[in-house]
C-alpha cells in the first residue's frame, strides 16, 4: 500500500477527529495483556522481554502484539552482540584483498532499523508514544506490580 499508514481509530478519537473522516467500527480491538516472553527464546532475551513489559505503559502491550515484540527483543539482543564485537575487533577489518568493513557492522545497522520499526509499531520511540493516550493512574503503578500480577 502507498501513502500514510493510518491511523488507529482510538487515536483518532483522542485527538477529536481532526479530518473528519468516517471512523472505523469495524477495527479490531485485541485483548489481553501481554506478559511471558516465549520459551525459546534466550536468557538476554527475555531479560529484555522482561524490560520492555516493565517499562512500557499498562495495557499498551497485548497479545496480539507478542511477534511484533519477539522481534524487537531479537534485534536487540543481536544488536547488542554485534556492538560487542565491533568493539572487539574495530569497524575495520585487514583481509588479503585490503581494509575492508567488518561485517559485524552491517549486522549492527541491520538490527538497529528492526529495533527502530519494531519500536515504532509497539509505541517505545518518543514521537510514538505522543500519540498514545494511558488511563489515569496506570502510570502510576510500580513496572514490578503490573509484570507480576
Amino acid at each position: 500500500m502507498k501513502g500514510r499508514r493510518p491511523k488507529p481509530t482510538h487515536l483518532k478519537l483522542v485527538t477529536g477527529n481532526p479530518g473528519k473522516r468516517k471512523l472505523n467500527s469495524g477495527e479490531p480491538k485485541p485483548q489481553g495483556n501481554l506478559k511471558d516472553a516465549p520459551a525459546w527464546l534466550t536468557k538476554q532475551q527475555k531479560e529484555g522481554w522482561r524490560y520492555a513489559i516493565g517499562n512500557a505503559p499498562l495495557g499498551l502491550l497485548k497479545r496480539l502484539d507478542r511477534s511484533v515484540l519477539v522481534a524487537w527483543v531479537v534485534a536487540e539482543d543481536l544488536h547488542r552482540r554485534a556492538a560487542k564485537a565491533v568493539e572487539a575487533h574495530g569497524m575495520i577489518q585487514e583481509y588479503e584483498s585490503g581494509p575492508q568493513q567488518s561485517p559485524w557492522v552491517a549486522i549492527l545497522n541491520k538490527q538497529a532499523q528492526i529495533m527502530m520499526k519494531a519500536a515504532a509499531d509497539l509505541g517505545f520511540s518518543p514521537s510514538s508514544r505522543s500519540r498514545i493516550q494511558v488511563a489515569d493512574g496506570e502510570q502510576d503503578q510500580a513496572p514490578e506490580e503490573r509484570f507480576f500480577d
